[in-house]
């Protein structure tokens, strides 16, 4: 960039201008300089996150032998944003592996599993949502399925829910939640201990009242009754206490998860974050480290697509209910989907 301006020369001797010239160069490369430097780092910032997100191919490994995906109005097809109904499976793994999560689950480095799963599903229009747990202690039929190696698992009857996750990956955690529910998941995400309490950490933490003491040894958790400003620790600490509530099942654990869900995206709504490209950067950093997604988002440029198409969603709009469950008849300490209430509620979600 050069920049030139001619003007008179007061001297007489010809020598401003040139001083001049020289000077408003050297601001123009300077300026010139920035500008290239702020591209390189917007370049950098994008491929590093973009970089960040791990992902699975879902709908190769699973092919045809699923639910049908849910036909959107004309309506929603002609938007310029993607504005159909959705359906996501989130679940929220127990990984120890890497040092983060090491030291914030403890325990065996080898292995995960599904610590907490939700149906997130999301109305037409976009403006509102339905937040359905599944407990971690539900018996089911967990269908067969494929492996990386190429083969496939055996159907297992009467089996714990969170198995499939342990067993076969996100592809049989997606296919035991379908052959469940009966209704298409569009897409899959997934969070780790650390990514979690980063992204609490990086919106400033979240607000949550509690209705009972909790007092729980294994989570690390020590909470007076009553409203609290969590911090990551503490609210991962939160969501994974079951053990100083209730009954000690996860059933009580639940309804805990379920408020800092909405905690977290009325304390992410009242943050501004496209004010501080920092901040902004810390939160993206968060989830983008943490997160393995189906394929369809694994890209800076689908999530923001998703993200965008969800401005109208507050927190205010999402309700958060659990599936419906009984005592299993084999074993006091598990569960099993209550009929037909369950069918009713995934029935309403397709």
């Amino acid at each position: 960039m050069f920049l030139v301006v001619m003007e008179h020369d007061e001297s007489g001797d010809g020598t401003e201008p040139v001083v001049r010239r020289r000077v408003l160069k050297a601001v123009g490369l300077t300026l010139a300089g920035v500008l290239v430097l702020g591209i390189g780092t917007a370049g950098w910032v994008y491929w590093h996150l973009n970089h960040n997100i791990k992902s699975v191919d879902i709908n190769g490994a699973l092919g045809d032998d699923r639910p049908p995906k849910a036909v959107a109005s004309p309506s929603a097809a002609a938007s310029p944003l993607p504005s159909g109904s959705l359906n996501i499976l989130v679940l929220g793994s127990d990984s120890r592996s890497g040092k983060a999560n090491a030291e914030l689950g403890g325990g065996d480095s080898t292995g995960a599993r599904s610590d907490t799963a939700m149906v997130v599903h999301i109305d037409e229009g976009r403006t509102a949502a339905t937040v359905v747990s599944i407990p971690r202690d539900t018996l089911v039929t967990r269908p067969s399925c494929p492996t990386p190696s190429g083969g496939t698992t055996s159907v297992a009857y009467g089996t714990m829910f969170n198995s499939a996750y342990s067993l076969g990956g996100p592809v049989c955690a997606v296919k035991t939640v379908e052959s469940l529910t009966g209704v298409r998941m569009d897409h899959y995400l997934e969070i780790d201990f650390s990514g979690f309490a980063k992204l609490v950490n990086a919106v400033g933490g979240v607000t949550v009242t509690t209705d009972e003491d909790i007092d729980d040894d294994q989570s690390h958790l020590h909470l007076k009754a009553g409203t609290h400003l969590l911090d990551g620790t503490h609210a991962l600490a939160l969501a994974r206490t079951r053990h100083g509530i209730g009954d000690g099942s996860d059933l009580g654990r639940i309804g805990l998860q379920q408020k800092l869900v909405k905690a977290l995206l009325q304390q992410i709504s009242s943050t501004s974050l496209l004010t501080s490209p920092a901040k902004l950067y810390q939160v993206a950093d968060a989830v983008t480290g943490s997160l393995t997604t189906d394929t369809g988002l694994d890209s800076l440029g689908e999530l923001t697509k998703l993200g965008q198409s969800l401005r109208s969603l507050s927190a205010d709009h999402v309700r958060t209910v659990m599936m419906p469950v009984v005592t299993a008849p084999s074993d006091a300490n598990r569960v099993v989907a209550r009929e037909p209430e369950a069918g009713e509620l995934w029935a309403s979600l397709k």
